[in-house]
């Protein structure tokens, strides 16, 4: 079954993309980032700090931790720092999404892209069950 909730953003965002969480286990949540219903990179998150399923506005800034530009997901509810980054192990992040070190490039190299085009984006996250991968 299949939900999620959705706070409305600004006018003017388009969705970008959206994280389907695909398996909950204890250490970690995997998923898969899609655009347009199309599969673009598997993510992998910290169980003990989950992002709450919601819209958000991505902006790629420079990380003050990782000393490069980097997808930040902003007005995440109660935190701040959160961002996209490369990562093979659940411990490697305190709530930031983690994805391979080339799809690290490729999306913040298409979302800078975007934002030079004065383009906003956004990121939905959803939590679903009984993944079925033909249907999405």
């Amino acid at each position: 079954m299949y939900y999620k909730l959705i706070r409305q953003p600004a006018d003017g965002l388009n969705v970008r993309g959206t994280l389907y969480r695909t398996e909950h286990r204890y250490s970690g949540s995997t998923g898969q980032y899609k655009e347009y219903l199309h599969p673009v990179c598997p993510t992998l998150e910290n169980a003990d700090y989950l992002i709450p399923p919601l819209v958000y506005k991505v902006a790629v800034t420079q990380s003050r931790k990782f000393k490069r530009l980097l997808p930040a997901v902003e007005q995440v509810p109660g935190r701040t720092g959160i961002r996209i980054h490369r990562g093979t192990k659940p411990e490697h992040s305190k709530g930031c999404i983690l994805v391979s070190s080339a799809d690290e490039q490729c999306l913040t190299a298409r979302w800078l892209a975007e934002q030079a085009g004065h383009e906003e984006t956004r990121l939905e996250i959803c939590n679903y069950t009984n993944l079925n991968t033909n249907r999405l």
